[in-house]
């Protein structure tokens, strides 16, 4: 099984390869912090006996980006499994106020994200096979007060999905989108979450490798998050505008 993974220092990302540390035969992991990079590296290397290398990439690059999918894609003869991982998670109150820090949020959350996946979906049409995921968020569902400035940035990536979903249909590429709800994870670190409805990365994880086994358009993650957003997308505007969440 080929496997490319964008991002590949988060912790979800990290927490889906392992999963596949039996099935893999060759993995490309990209990601910008080299150090981090070469720890998750090393870390799959002790779990599985695939072939594995590592690009250390500004993801934002889409020139250097599109170099790498092509010497990978060449290489390998297309990818299995291509997930798309990266994103951060910003302040929302510094976006209204910072315009320069609201456009960095939306390149790293929007238009990287959208730049890699068509980038890859063009690379694994090509071979007419495999599963390209993309980590989206419940946050896309609705914007809410708390974090409009990253669900709008999700709403986006999950359109993209859906219309790229389409029109690669015939091609063989299955387009999943995954919509993990709160997830403990250090981009979370020191966040004031309802322990609850907290979920660990390899949760996240293990709804997502379902997903690719049945081959679905999206998932929740974990699946109780499925009725949470349908309940906060069917509250009329009336009374969703005055919940301060």
């Amino acid at each position: 099984m080929n496997i490319l993974i964008c991002g590949a220092t988060s912790a979800i990302a990290q927490a889906t390869l392992n999963r596949y540390a039996e099935r893999a035969s060759h993995v490309v992991l990209l990601a910008r912090n080299a150090e981090k990079l070469a720890a998750v590296e090393a870390d799959f290397k002790a779990r599985s006996s695939a072939d594995v290398s590592s690009v250390c990439i500004d993801l934002a690059d889409h020139v250097a980006f599109a170099e790498a999918v092509a010497q990978a894609a060449d290489q390998l003869k297309g990818f299995d499994l291509a997930l798309v991982a990266q994103g951060s998670l910003p302040d929302q109150v510094r976006c209204e106020s910072d315009i320069d820090y609201l456009r960095e949020a939306m390149q790293v959350n929007t238009e990287s994200v959208i730049l890699c996946t068509q980038t890859l979906a063009n690379a694994m049409q090509k071979s007419g096979r495999g599963v390209l995921a993309v980590i989206g968020s419940v946050a896309g569902d609705r914007g809410r007060a708390s974090n409009f400035a990253y669900g709008s940035c999700k709403a986006a990536v999950e359109a993209y999905c859906s219309g790229l979903r389409a029109r690669l249909m015939p091609s063989g590429v299955q387009v999943l989108l995954i919509k993990p709800g709160m997830v403990a994870t250090p981009m979370t670190a020191g966040m004031d979450l309802p322990g609850p409805l907290v979920s660990s990365a390899d949760q996240v994880a293990k709804s997502i490798e379902k997903a690719i086994t049945k081959r679905r358009d999206v998932v929740y993650a974990p699946g109780y998050w499925a009725l949470i957003m349908l309940v906060i997308r069917l509250l009329p505007g009336f009374i969703f505008k005055r919940l301060n969440f």
